[in-house]
């Protein structure tokens, strides 16, 4: 691929395959049972979505009631996870594994994507054109996810140095406008029908004002958008994949973590961390990924030995530790090197 119009830091190594085989080499009732779980799960979506915001509700309240700034802060990180579920509920709408209706579209946009301050209209363009161009110039998070901070193995300092600049707000703006299309990409009909986007927030700063709660709203919604929230969106881009790679496959270029129970109940991510089988099987919802990881470990195609043992293993391995890794893949990896930017 040409790269004259990706600025590439440098070209990494590719990732230890957990998943060693293909689709195609499961057998063909392996196939059919992986086929009969295509489609949405409306049930499953609403339910997720109802909790979500249930627990926001009683998380506020106990934060207005202990009225303590060890509560504040705590309320702050934990709706933060929520507001990450939020986001990824709109992953799942973008493919239409929720409701499948442009009422669905609304419902997902006035409790998932507007309360975080992007559109499923937007992402939806962006998210498929991600699976449609995977690791091409076409790709928009592809080429928006280059340079130094996106370039791994990278020191501990300099990885928590960015996280700390998404903790103090310095990253809310691009990682909005990373939802959003490309002025050089078609945004035709990209855009919610704008009466319903200007009134929705129209009536949310009425109801804040005829109630008086901006200060809550500020310190309960928009603190945690704007800091914590951030650090969970760059921790969930760099399990998602490595980029800086090219024309990787995209078992070179996503990593298979298992979070252990403690990480996904502090942070539950969806089963986005097994992201290799969502790019295979992007109409598949989420809370089957696991049944089609089951069958693939069955049939011998996923070597443990390269599966992330939780967020912590793979942490190390971002940061040039757990080295150990990469000196197990099957395949020598070629060395790291520097391209001059064009």
């Amino acid at each position: 691929m040409a790269n004259s119009q990706i600025d590439i830091y440098e070209i990494g190594e590719a990732l230890p395959i957990a998943v060693v085989g293909e689709p195609s080499d499961l057998s063909e009732s392996d196939q059919k049972t992986i086929r009969s779980m295509i489609g949405s799960d409306t049930r499953n979506f609403m339910g997720t979505l109802a909790l979500t915001w249930l627990l926001i509700i009683l998380a506020i309240t106990v934060a207005v009631h202990l009225n303590s700034m060890l509560a504040n802060v705590a309320v702050i990180c934990f709706i933060a996870t929520r507001q990450n579920v939020l986001g990824l509920l709109t992953h799942e709408q973008v493919h239409s594994l929720g409701l499948r209706s442009q009422l669905g579209d609304a419902i997902t946009n006035a409790f998932c994507a507007f309360p975080i301050l992007i559109t499923l209209q937007g992402y939806r363009h962006i998210h498929l054109t991600h699976h449609r161009k995977y690791f091409t110039e076409l790709d928009p998070d592809y080429r928006r996810k280059q340079g130094k901070q996106w370039t791994f193995p990278q020191s501990t300092q300099a990885f928590l140095s960015t996280l700390f600049c998404d903790l103090i707000g310095l990253s809310l703006v691009s990682t909005i406008r990373g939802k959003k299309p490309d002025k050089a990409m078609d945004k035709k009909g990209q855009k919610p029908n704008i009466v319903f986007h200007l009134g929705y927030y129209g009536a949310i700063a009425l109801a804040l004002t005829l109630t008086n709660t901006w200060t809550y709203f500020l310190l309960y919604w928009i603190v945690p958008i704007a800091t914590v929230l951030q650090v969970i969106v760059r921790w969930g881009a760099v399990s998602e994949h490595r980029y800086n790679l090219v024309n990787p496959s995209i078992q070179e270029s996503t990593p298979l973590i298992q979070p252990r129970w403690w990480e996904a109940l502090v942070m539950p991510n969806l089963n986005f961390a097994l992201h290799v089988y969502h790019h295979w099987y992007p109409t598949i919802p989420f809370n089957k990924l696991p049944l089609v990881h089951n069958i693939f470990v069955d049939s011998g195609l996923v070597n443990s030995e390269h599966v992330f043992d939780g967020y912590i293993d793979y942490f190390l391995f971002l940061v040039a530790k757990g080295r150990h890794k990469i000196e197990k893949t099957i395949e020598q990896q070629p060395d790291m090197h520097t391209l001059t930017p064009s």
